[in-house]
Formats: C-alpha cells, structure tokens, sequence
C-alpha cells in the first residue's frame, strides 16, 4: 500500500473512532439530560464536570487536528498551511482521585479518549521528525552546493 494511501486509512479510521468517542462522551456528559441521582454528592457531579470538559476538549483537539490531516491529504491544505495549523495540543491527563468518583464506564471512555490522543500525538511527532529530516537534509545540499561553488 502506498504511504498516502496508508496515511489516509490510519488518519480515516482515527477520525471515525474520534467522531463516536465524541458521541459517547456528548451522552456521558451532558449533565442537561441526566436526572441527579440521590447518591450523587457534590464531589461527585464536580468531578463529572471537570473530567467531562478535559475528556471534551481532547476529543475537540483530536478532531480538529485530524480534520487538518485530512484537509492536507486530499489536496484542500498545502504542507505549509497545514505546519501553519500548528500541532496536536498537548493533552490535560486525567486526575486520578476525580476518577476515582466516577462509574467505571465513564473512566472507561475517558481513558480510550487519552489512548486515541496518545495514538494521535505519536503520528504528529512521526510526521514532524519526517519532516524535519527532510528539511535538514535540503540544507545539507544547499551548504554543500554552496561550499563546492
């Protein structure tokens, strides 16, 4: 399979999870729609709150990274718009003892939401280090074309 062709399945099926993950954590979270139940403390629906919003907004970071991928990798973003679009935002883990209060299937969406960006953040990482040897290598041609002339 060519590189492209590879690059564009990986990055197509990291947004398809990334696009169902963000339906799960728009249900989980959305405290509109759930009625409190009364073993709900306080610590409890703080915690929901704040694990919802850094569980949101990596999801959020994730997609739109990816849709920035995509937008490259079918000719609508050039290489240099797309280093333009910066990287992947770094990811706000999770806190342990915030976790600790929540349902066991709520830890579990959050934790599959860090392990796509962890997923995410390594293919930034390997597209940036490709292209920063290939760029290094263009000056070791042009300092080596300049010092022979």
């Amino acid at each position: 399979m060519p590189t492209a062709e590879f690059s564009r399945t990986i990055i197509e099926d990291l947004y398809a999870e990334a696009l169902v993950l963000a339906d799960e954590a728009r249900e989980v979270f959305d405290l509109r729609t759930r009625e409190p139940a009364q073993s709900d403390r306080d610590e409890s629906r703080i915690a929901l709150s704040i694990e919802g919003l850094k569980t949101t907004t990596r999801i959020m970071h994730v997609l739109a990274w990816l849709l920035n991928q995509r937008a490259f990798l079918s000719g609508e973003l050039s290489e240099q718009q797309l280093r333009n679009a910066g990287p992947l935002q770094a990811d706000r883990g999770s806190d342990e003892r915030q976790l600790a209060q929540l349902a066991p299937q709520t830890r579990a969406l959050i934790r599959d939401t860090e392990r796509l960006h962890a997923r995410a953040s390594r293919l930034d990482a390997d597209r940036s280090t490709l292209g920063e040897s290939a760029v290094s290598r263009i000056h070791g041609r042009l300092a080596q074309a300049f010092a022979a002339g």
